[in-house]
């Protein structure tokens, strides 16, 4: 199958832009005995499909970090997890998404988190593109990793009785996005 056939089944040629409202960039990490899980409101993607390759780049605003608490929302602006004052946005780039067969894909890309970027593998599926009520092409991609978050300089912890740290260090990062393209459209 030529690069062309695989990179069309990502989605057709042209830029395809996120539509913020059905799509979420959420994370989760093991903290006292469960799991915590936030997301973030604001985020930007976009989706550039050439013949020969697919590239993604996306934020997310660290101010717009939901978990359902404000003063905990705050504790994670501040300078022991993202420092939102002068980290402003998490930041993600691929410059190929590879196609592993039966809707699945895997990204190599770049991660930034508080000014520090380091590579991560990315494994996830992409739907086929469908024709919208609206007149627009639409496709999904849901994106899975797992990092180390003191690779990045969160290291913020607070030791349990027993000596243990209450929070662990791999943080599982999930988005689900919709990006959309009007329809018949394609790049120069």
């Amino acid at each position: 199958m030529s690069m062309e056939l695989q990179t069309d089944f990502v989605a057709p040629a042209g830029t395809w832009n996120l539509d913020p409202v059905h799509s979420r960039v959420d994370f989760e990490v093991r903290y006292l005995a469960g799991t915590f899980k936030g997301g973030f409101h604001e985020i930007g993607a976009e989706l550039t499909v050439e013949p020969e390759r697919a590239s993604l780049e996306g934020t997310a605003k660290v101010a717009s970090v939901d978990v359902k608490d404000e003063n905990l929302s705050a504790h994670l602006q501040s300078p022991d997890f993202f420092d939102a004052e002068r980290h402003p946005e998490l930041g993600f780039a691929a410059k190929d998404i590879r196609l592993d067969g039966d809707g699945k894909v895997s990204v190599d890309g770049e991660l930034t988190i508080k000014g520090v970027a380091k590579p991560v593998a990315v494994t996830g599926t992409v739907t086929a593109p469908i024709a919208d009520p609206y007149g627009n092409d639409r496709i999904g991609l849901n994106l899975t990793t797992k990092i180390d978050r003191t690779d990045f300089g969160v290291d913020w912890n607070n030791p349990l009785p027993s000596g243990e740290p209450a929070l662990a260090n791999d943080v599982t990062i999930v988005a689900e996005l919709q990006f959309v393209k009007p329809g018949g459209e394609t790049s120069e």
